[in-house]
């Protein structure tokens, strides 16, 4: 099993995005859930380099792309009840 080599908090900050727990979980509810037509980085609430990097790491299936897959998948999933 590969481990990562970089954390969800890491992906974050490389945004320039609060990167604790607690800004994560809000950032994810605030935007949850990003509608299927819209790719990741078309979402209207990146800015163009946040866009630009996202877009690039999964074209280049670079270090960064398993998490960028991972945060598609959570702006995807339903609203959690709990946040």
């Amino acid at each position: 099993m590969n481990t990562p080599l970089h954390h969800f908090s890491e992906l974050f900050a490389q945004l320039g995005l609060p990167a604790d727990e607690q800004e994560i979980r809000q950032f994810i509810a605030t935007h949850t859930p990003l509608a299927e037509n819209i790719a990741l980085a078309d979402a209207p609430f990146w800015t163009k380099p946040q866009a630009a990097f996202l877009r690039e790491e999964i074209l280049k299936d670079a270090d960064w792309a398993e998490l960028v897959d991972q945060l598609n998948v959570a702006l995807r999933a339903a609203p959690s009840k709990g946040l």
